[in-house]
């Protein structure tokens, strides 16, 4: 499980994020919503200690992200909005700097690209360059390197941004398998994603949470919102 108490981030005057508490449970799929500017990717940082918080702490499966970060960081995977990919390797040798990366031993990285790369839909491009995959199976390619640990959580920050309908549509498919093992958080700005994705969702909006429910709290929140318009020709 995740716990995230009264986070806040200020960036001098601006306050990115404002007093944001959530807990993620296991197994769970939570679907982080809101406008672009919204304080997602502050959150997401913060979460994963890529940035330290104003206020506020972070509870990663009983550590403490300040107290205890390398212990509280082996237990996440993270994609941010920008992948961190070497694109001048293949995906083989990417994946299996990523293992080394996360302390798998030797003896078991073989394994663990093999794994990855099968949840991910990349056995056929293991010898590929990087570089000359398409955006969609980049994007695999980093989601491979957020999991190949098999952490107990896994932090995607807009994943499916810049994909075309196809990849998005096979992404998401993607997320769903994997939040089949893991615990996820999904960033998004795209209201039918989270509904198509996630079991719970958070919206923020101007670094607030301003809801916190199921998917079908949420839908009956949005039910009788229709508009009717009519045209001459």
């Amino acid at each position: 499980t995740l716990h995230a108490n009264d986070l806040s981030k200020n960036f001098g005057n601006n306050l990115a994020v404002n007093d944001v508490s959530f807990t993620l449970q296991k197994g769970e799929v939570l679907g982080f919503l809101g406008p672009n500017g919204a304080g997602k990717s502050t959150t997401m940082r913060m979460l994963t200690g890529n940035l330290a918080p104003s206020n506020g702490s972070v509870n990663v499966c009983g550590y403490d992200m300040v107290n205890n970060p390398i212990q509280a960081k082996e237990m996440l995977g993270y994609l941010p909005e920008m992948r961190p990919l070497y694109k001048e390797l293949t995906v083989d040798e990417f994946l299996s700097i990523a293992a080394r990366f996360h302390k798998i031993p030797s003896s078991q990285i073989f394994k663990a690209v093999e794994n990855a790369k099968d949840k991910c839909g990349l056995s056929h491009m293991s010898k590929r360059l990087i570089e000359n995959l398409s955006n969609g199976y980049q994007q695999r390619v980093g989601i491979a390197q957020a999991i190949i640990h098999e952490p107990e959580i896994v932090i995607l920050d807009e994943p499916t941004v810049g994909l075309d309908p196809i990849q998005i549509r096979e992404i998401r498919k993607l997320i769903k398998q994997i939040g089949k093992t893991h615990s996820v958080i999904l960033s998004t700005h795209i209201l039918p994603e989270v509904e198509m994705v996630c079991d719970r969702v958070q919206i923020i909006n101007e670094g607030t949470l301003v809801f916190n429910g199921s998917i079908e709290e949420l839908k009956r929140q949005r039910r009788g919102n229709k508009l009717l318009v009519g045209f001459s020709n």
